[in-house]
Protein backbone atom coordinates (compact mmCIF):
# COMPACT_ATOMS: atom_id res chain seq x y z
CA UNK A 1 0.00 0.00 0.00
CA UNK A 2 2.92 2.51 0.58
CA UNK A 3 4.67 2.39 -2.70
CA UNK A 4 0.90 3.01 -4.08
CA UNK A 5 0.61 5.66 -2.14
CA UNK A 6 4.27 6.63 -3.15
CA UNK A 7 3.17 6.44 -6.90
CA UNK A 8 0.20 8.38 -6.00
CA UNK A 9 2.56 10.85 -4.79
CA UNK A 10 5.16 10.96 -7.56
CA UNK A 11 1.87 11.82 -9.62
CA UNK A 12 0.38 14.47 -8.01
CA UNK A 13 3.95 15.77 -7.56
CA UNK A 14 3.24 16.39 -4.36
CA UNK A 15 6.44 17.65 -1.93
CA UNK A 16 6.57 15.57 1.54
CA UNK A 17 5.51 18.26 3.96
CA UNK A 18 2.53 18.70 1.56
CA UNK A 19 1.92 15.07 1.82
CA UNK A 20 2.43 14.77 5.79
CA UNK A 21 0.27 18.01 6.32
CA UNK A 22 -2.83 15.89 4.51
CA UNK A 23 -2.30 12.98 6.46
CA UNK A 24 -2.33 14.68 9.79
CA UNK A 25 -4.91 16.60 8.48
CA UNK A 26 -6.72 13.43 7.67
CA UNK A 27 -5.98 12.37 10.81
CA UNK A 28 -7.86 15.50 12.44
CA UNK A 29 -10.83 15.07 10.57
CA UNK A 30 -11.76 11.24 10.67
CA UNK A 31 -10.63 11.47 14.64
CA UNK A 32 -13.56 14.57 15.00
CA UNK A 33 -16.22 12.80 12.22
CA UNK A 34 -16.20 9.88 14.51
CA UNK A 35 -16.35 12.14 17.67
CA UNK A 36 -19.08 13.96 15.83
CA UNK A 37 -20.90 10.71 14.91
CA UNK A 38 -21.00 9.62 18.85
CA UNK A 39 -21.99 12.89 19.86
CA UNK A 40 -25.04 12.66 17.79
CA UNK A 41 -26.21 9.17 18.46
CA UNK A 42 -25.76 10.37 22.52
CA UNK A 43 -27.42 13.10 21.72
CA UNK A 44 -30.75 11.32 20.48
CA UNK A 45 -30.21 8.52 22.92
CA UNK A 46 -30.66 11.56 25.78
CA UNK A 47 -33.67 13.48 24.27
CA UNK A 48 -36.67 13.83 26.73
CA UNK A 49 -34.72 11.67 29.58
CA UNK A 50 -34.75 12.92 33.04
CA UNK A 51 -31.94 14.78 35.10
CA UNK A 52 -30.08 11.40 34.70
CA UNK A 53 -28.47 9.31 31.39
CA UNK A 54 -25.52 7.39 30.80
CA UNK A 55 -25.22 8.45 27.82
CA UNK A 56 -25.20 12.10 28.74
CA UNK A 57 -22.51 11.21 31.45
CA UNK A 58 -20.11 9.55 28.81
CA UNK A 59 -20.57 12.78 26.72
CA UNK A 60 -19.68 14.68 29.63
CA UNK A 61 -16.54 12.57 31.09
CA UNK A 62 -15.56 11.15 28.39
CA UNK A 63 -16.33 13.78 24.83
CA UNK A 64 -12.88 16.04 25.23
CA UNK A 65 -10.99 13.06 26.04
CA UNK A 66 -11.91 11.31 22.66
CA UNK A 67 -11.81 14.30 20.86
CA UNK A 68 -7.79 13.92 21.69
CA UNK A 69 -7.54 10.10 21.82
CA UNK A 70 -9.64 9.32 18.57
CA UNK A 71 -7.13 11.58 16.15
CA UNK A 72 -4.10 10.26 17.78
CA UNK A 73 -5.19 7.02 16.93
CA UNK A 74 -5.38 7.08 13.39
CA UNK A 75 -2.15 9.01 13.26
CA UNK A 76 -0.78 6.59 14.39
CA UNK A 77 -1.77 4.02 11.94
CA UNK A 78 -1.09 6.96 9.14
CA UNK A 79 2.95 7.43 10.55
CA UNK A 80 3.91 4.42 8.44
CA UNK A 81 2.79 6.99 5.46
CA UNK A 82 4.62 9.49 6.07
CA UNK A 83 7.41 11.08 4.08
CA UNK A 84 10.11 12.27 6.29
CA UNK A 85 14.15 10.91 7.27
CA UNK A 86 14.06 7.91 9.49
CA UNK A 87 15.26 9.56 12.63
CA UNK A 88 12.58 12.16 12.63
CA UNK A 89 9.69 9.57 12.25
CA UNK A 90 10.96 7.77 15.44
CA UNK A 91 10.56 11.16 16.99
CA UNK A 92 7.11 11.65 16.04
CA UNK A 93 6.43 8.21 16.07
CA UNK A 94 7.27 8.22 20.07
CA UNK A 95 5.71 11.56 20.81
CA UNK A 96 1.95 9.86 19.49
CA UNK A 97 2.88 6.74 21.23
CA UNK A 98 3.55 8.33 24.97
CA UNK A 99 0.46 11.04 23.51
CA UNK A 100 -1.84 7.57 22.96
CA UNK A 101 -0.83 5.86 26.51
CA UNK A 102 -1.89 9.40 28.46
CA UNK A 103 -5.13 10.03 26.46
CA UNK A 104 -5.90 6.20 26.96
CA UNK A 105 -4.76 6.51 30.79
CA UNK A 106 -7.22 9.91 31.03
CA UNK A 107 -10.06 7.77 29.52
CA UNK A 108 -9.73 5.34 31.93
CA UNK A 109 -9.97 7.32 35.14
CA UNK A 110 -12.45 9.10 33.54
CA UNK A 111 -14.29 5.80 33.05
CA UNK A 112 -14.63 5.84 36.83
CA UNK A 113 -16.45 8.84 37.03
CA UNK A 114 -19.04 7.28 34.43
CA UNK A 115 -19.32 4.04 36.98
CA UNK A 116 -19.52 6.87 40.15
CA UNK A 117 -22.62 8.80 38.39
CA UNK A 118 -24.42 5.58 37.40
CA UNK A 119 -24.40 4.54 41.76
CA UNK A 120 -24.86 7.72 42.74
CA UNK A 121 -27.99 7.80 40.47
CA UNK A 122 -28.96 4.28 41.59
CA UNK A 123 -28.43 4.64 45.20
CA UNK A 124 -29.31 8.32 45.73
CA UNK A 125 -27.95 9.07 49.42
CA UNK A 126 -29.67 11.88 50.16
CA UNK A 127 -32.99 10.53 52.19
CA UNK A 128 -33.13 10.17 55.70
CA UNK A 129 -32.32 6.65 55.97
CA UNK A 130 -29.36 5.97 54.08
CA UNK A 131 -27.35 3.49 55.50
CA UNK A 132 -26.77 1.39 52.43
CA UNK A 133 -26.48 4.15 50.44
CA UNK A 134 -23.73 5.60 52.75
CA UNK A 135 -21.93 2.56 52.29
CA UNK A 136 -21.90 1.88 49.15
CA UNK A 137 -20.65 5.22 48.21
CA UNK A 138 -17.54 4.75 51.00
CA UNK A 139 -16.45 2.08 49.03
CA UNK A 140 -16.86 3.22 45.76
CA UNK A 141 -14.56 6.85 46.37
CA UNK A 142 -12.25 4.67 48.27
CA UNK A 143 -11.89 2.45 45.53
CA UNK A 144 -11.69 5.27 43.08
CA UNK A 145 -9.22 6.74 44.60
CA UNK A 146 -6.66 3.30 44.54
CA UNK A 147 -7.79 2.86 41.16
CA UNK A 148 -6.98 6.14 39.58
CA UNK A 149 -3.24 5.91 41.76
CA UNK A 150 -2.82 2.59 40.38
CA UNK A 151 -3.55 3.70 36.76
CA UNK A 152 -1.71 6.99 37.05
CA UNK A 153 1.86 4.93 38.44
CA UNK A 154 1.08 2.43 35.80
CA UNK A 155 0.54 5.31 32.96
CA UNK A 156 4.59 7.12 34.34
CA UNK A 157 5.79 3.19 34.53
CA UNK A 158 4.52 2.61 30.30
CA UNK A 159 6.22 5.64 29.37
CA UNK A 160 9.20 5.51 30.93
CA UNK A 161 9.81 1.63 30.33
CA UNK A 162 8.88 3.11 26.45
CA UNK A 163 12.47 4.41 26.46
CA UNK A 164 15.27 2.04 26.07
CA UNK A 165 17.78 3.92 28.08
CA UNK A 166 15.18 3.26 30.75
CA UNK A 167 14.09 -0.51 30.03
CA UNK A 168 18.54 -0.80 30.55
CA UNK A 169 18.11 0.78 33.72
CA UNK A 170 15.01 -1.32 35.18
CA UNK A 171 17.18 -4.13 34.29
CA UNK A 172 20.25 -3.67 36.11
CA UNK A 173 18.09 -2.20 38.89
CA UNK A 174 16.35 -5.79 39.19
CA UNK A 175 19.76 -6.94 40.25
CA UNK A 176 19.75 -5.05 43.70
CA UNK A 177 16.22 -5.91 43.89
CA UNK A 178 16.42 -7.62 47.29
CA UNK A 179 18.35 -4.65 49.62
CA UNK A 180 16.42 -2.41 47.17
CA UNK A 181 12.54 -3.89 48.51
CA UNK A 182 13.80 -4.01 51.94
CA UNK A 183 14.91 -0.32 52.02
CA UNK A 184 12.06 0.85 50.21
CA UNK A 185 9.85 -1.63 52.73
CA UNK A 186 11.44 0.53 55.78
CA UNK A 187 10.29 3.54 54.02
CA UNK A 188 7.10 3.49 52.80
CA UNK A 189 5.97 1.15 56.01
CA UNK A 190 3.86 4.28 56.73
CA UNK A 191 1.97 4.88 53.55
CA UNK A 192 1.67 1.23 53.36
CA UNK A 193 -0.21 1.21 56.82
CA UNK A 194 -2.67 3.87 55.55
CA UNK A 195 -3.72 2.10 52.41
CA UNK A 196 -3.98 -0.84 54.36
CA UNK A 197 -6.50 1.00 57.28
CA UNK A 198 -8.53 2.62 54.07
CA UNK A 199 -9.13 -0.73 52.92
CA UNK A 200 -10.01 -1.96 56.06
CA UNK A 201 -12.39 0.99 56.66
CA UNK A 202 -13.37 0.66 53.34
CA UNK A 203 -14.71 -3.31 53.64
CA UNK A 204 -15.57 -3.10 57.40
CA UNK A 205 -16.80 0.75 57.76
CA UNK A 206 -16.57 1.53 61.36
CA UNK A 207 -17.36 4.84 59.49
CA UNK A 208 -19.03 5.67 56.38
CA UNK A 209 -19.66 9.13 54.13
CA UNK A 210 -21.68 11.17 56.02
CA UNK A 211 -21.80 9.47 59.49
CA UNK A 212 -22.41 11.61 62.55
CA UNK A 213 -19.29 11.11 64.68
CA UNK A 214 -17.79 12.43 68.06
CA UNK A 215 -13.84 12.59 67.78
CA UNK A 216 -11.23 14.54 69.37
CA UNK A 217 -14.37 16.19 71.60
CA UNK A 218 -15.77 17.16 68.79
CA UNK A 219 -19.67 16.39 66.83
CA UNK A 220 -19.30 15.96 62.96
CA UNK A 221 -19.81 14.71 60.09
CA UNK A 222 -17.90 12.86 58.10
CA UNK A 223 -17.20 14.70 54.78
CA UNK A 224 -14.36 13.02 52.86
CA UNK A 225 -11.95 10.01 52.77
CA UNK A 226 -9.00 9.56 51.22
CA UNK A 227 -6.14 7.25 51.46
CA UNK A 228 -3.88 8.80 53.75
CA UNK A 229 -6.73 11.16 56.19
CA UNK A 230 -10.46 11.47 56.91
CA UNK A 231 -11.87 15.10 56.60
CA UNK A 232 -14.82 15.41 59.63
CA UNK A 233 -16.96 18.48 59.05
CA UNK A 234 -17.93 20.73 62.62
CA UNK A 235 -21.31 21.47 63.49
CA UNK A 236 -19.86 25.42 63.12
CA UNK A 237 -17.96 24.72 59.70
CA UNK A 238 -14.49 24.05 60.56
CA UNK A 239 -12.62 21.13 59.74
CA UNK A 240 -11.00 17.76 61.60
CA UNK A 241 -8.10 16.42 59.25
CA UNK A 242 -7.10 13.14 61.05
CA UNK A 243 -4.80 10.36 59.94
CA UNK A 244 -6.67 7.11 58.09
CA UNK A 245 -5.43 5.25 61.35
CA UNK A 246 -6.57 7.05 63.50
CA UNK A 247 -10.44 5.11 63.43
CA UNK A 248 -8.39 1.57 63.16
CA UNK A 249 -6.08 2.78 66.38
CA UNK A 250 -8.18 4.75 68.55
CA UNK A 251 -12.28 4.84 70.02
CA UNK A 252 -14.83 7.30 68.87
CA UNK A 253 -18.12 7.54 68.25
CA UNK A 254 -20.19 7.31 65.74
CA UNK A 255 -23.69 7.98 66.06
CA UNK A 256 -24.95 6.53 62.64
CA UNK A 257 -23.22 3.39 62.81
CA UNK A 258 -26.18 1.11 61.93
CA UNK A 259 -28.87 4.20 61.89
CA UNK A 260 -29.71 7.53 61.78
CA UNK A 261 -31.92 7.27 64.36
CA UNK A 262 -31.15 8.86 67.94
CA UNK A 263 -32.43 9.24 71.46
CA UNK A 264 -31.86 13.14 72.58
CA UNK A 265 -31.43 14.10 76.23
CA UNK A 266 -33.27 16.99 78.03
CA UNK A 267 -32.26 17.35 81.65
CA UNK A 268 -34.41 20.01 83.64
CA UNK A 269 -33.39 20.76 87.80
CA UNK A 270 -36.36 21.57 89.85
CA UNK A 271 -37.28 22.17 93.46
CA UNK A 272 -38.85 19.00 95.27
CA UNK A 273 -42.58 20.49 95.22
CA UNK A 274 -42.78 20.38 91.98
CA UNK A 275 -45.32 17.79 89.86
CA UNK A 276 -44.60 15.37 87.79
CA UNK A 277 -48.14 14.99 85.74
CA UNK A 278 -48.75 18.38 84.50
CA UNK A 279 -44.87 17.97 82.90
CA UNK A 280 -45.75 14.71 81.38
CA UNK A 281 -48.94 16.51 80.29
CA UNK A 282 -47.19 19.38 78.77
CA UNK A 283 -44.12 17.17 76.91
CA UNK A 284 -47.41 15.33 75.34
CA UNK A 285 -48.70 18.20 74.33
CA UNK A 286 -44.94 19.79 72.83
CA UNK A 287 -44.71 16.29 70.74
CA UNK A 288 -47.54 15.12 69.79
CA UNK A 289 -47.94 16.94 66.15
CA UNK A 290 -44.05 18.39 66.39
CA UNK A 291 -42.45 16.75 62.79
CA UNK A 292 -39.33 16.54 64.55
CA UNK A 293 -40.40 13.54 66.69
CA UNK A 294 -40.55 10.30 65.18
CA UNK A 295 -43.07 9.01 67.37
CA UNK A 296 -40.81 5.78 69.36
CA UNK A 297 -39.65 7.31 72.26
CA UNK A 298 -40.83 9.59 74.70
CA UNK A 299 -40.09 9.52 78.92
CA UNK A 300 -39.96 11.98 81.04
CA UNK A 301 -38.82 10.54 84.79
CA UNK A 302 -36.99 12.33 87.75
CA UNK A 303 -33.08 10.42 87.69
CA UNK A 304 -31.46 11.83 90.48
CA UNK A 305 -32.28 13.85 93.82
CA UNK A 306 -29.40 15.93 95.92
CA UNK A 307 -30.05 18.43 99.11
CA UNK A 308 -31.23 21.08 96.85
CA UNK A 309 -32.95 19.82 93.70
CA UNK A 310 -34.68 16.73 92.01
CA UNK A 311 -33.01 15.92 88.15
CA UNK A 312 -35.35 15.31 85.60
CA UNK A 313 -34.20 13.62 82.53
CA UNK A 314 -36.37 13.98 79.45
CA UNK A 315 -35.83 11.27 76.30
CA UNK A 316 -37.28 12.27 72.55
CA UNK A 317 -36.28 10.11 69.68
CA UNK A 318 -35.48 11.95 65.99
CA UNK A 319 -35.07 10.51 62.46
CA UNK A 320 -31.28 12.02 62.75
CA UNK A 321 -28.87 13.51 65.20
CA UNK A 322 -29.47 16.92 63.09
CA UNK A 323 -33.14 17.08 64.15
CA UNK A 324 -32.79 15.57 67.26
CA UNK A 325 -30.48 18.56 68.50
CA UNK A 326 -33.19 21.00 67.34
CA UNK A 327 -35.49 19.00 68.89
CA UNK A 328 -34.07 18.63 72.31
CA UNK A 329 -33.89 23.22 72.38
CA UNK A 330 -37.11 23.02 71.33
CA UNK A 331 -38.32 20.48 74.32
CA UNK A 332 -36.07 22.60 76.94
CA UNK A 333 -36.93 25.93 76.08
CA UNK A 334 -40.89 25.35 76.22
CA UNK A 335 -40.31 23.12 79.41
CA UNK A 336 -38.69 25.66 81.36
CA UNK A 337 -40.83 28.78 80.26
CA UNK A 338 -44.22 26.20 81.36
CA UNK A 339 -42.58 25.65 84.56
CA UNK A 340 -41.75 29.56 84.56
CA UNK A 341 -45.41 30.45 84.15
CA UNK A 342 -47.27 27.51 86.10
CA UNK A 343 -45.35 26.71 88.71
CA UNK A 344 -42.24 29.75 89.49
CA UNK A 345 -42.12 28.57 93.21
CA UNK A 346 -40.99 25.36 92.38
CA UNK A 347 -37.77 26.75 90.50
CA UNK A 348 -34.37 25.33 92.13
CA UNK A 349 -33.72 27.24 95.50
CA UNK A 350 -31.61 26.81 98.50
CA UNK A 351 -33.08 26.65 101.46
CA UNK A 352 -31.65 27.96 105.12
CA UNK A 353 -33.13 27.63 108.52
CA UNK A 354 -32.88 30.64 111.39
CA UNK A 355 -33.46 29.29 114.65
CA UNK A 356 -34.78 32.30 117.11
CA UNK A 357 -32.85 31.26 120.42
CA UNK A 358 -29.30 32.39 118.35
CA UNK A 359 -31.41 35.68 117.38
CA UNK A 360 -31.96 36.43 121.03
CA UNK A 361 -28.95 35.67 122.09
CA UNK A 362 -26.96 37.43 120.12
CA UNK A 363 -29.79 40.71 121.04
CA UNK A 364 -28.64 40.08 124.77
CA UNK A 365 -25.20 40.22 124.21
CA UNK A 366 -25.58 43.67 122.22
CA UNK A 367 -27.20 45.08 124.66
CA UNK A 368 -24.98 44.29 127.85
CA UNK A 369 -21.98 45.62 125.33
CA UNK A 370 -24.48 49.37 125.35
CA UNK A 371 -24.98 49.01 129.31
CA UNK A 372 -20.97 48.59 130.15
CA UNK A 373 -20.17 51.19 127.81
Amino acid sequence: MKRQLTQLLEQWNLPPLAWNLILLLLALVTGLVVKGFLSLFIRKKTEGEGNYSLFRSISRHLGRILGIFLPLLVLNFLLPLMEMPPSILNRVAKLVEIGLIITFSALLIRSINVVQDFVMYRYDYTKTDNLKERKIRTQLLYLRQVITGFIVLLTIAAILLSFDTMRRLGAGLLTGVGIGGIVVGFAAQRSLANLLAGFQIAFTQPIRIDDVVVVEGEWGRVEEITLTYVVVSIWDERRLILPITYFIEKPFQNWTRTSSQIIGTVFLYADYNLPMDPLRAELDRLLDNHPLWDKRVKVLQVTNTTGQHIEIRILVSAANSGQAFDLRCFVREQMVAFINREFPGSLPRTRGELEMSHVNDDNQGNRKKDELS
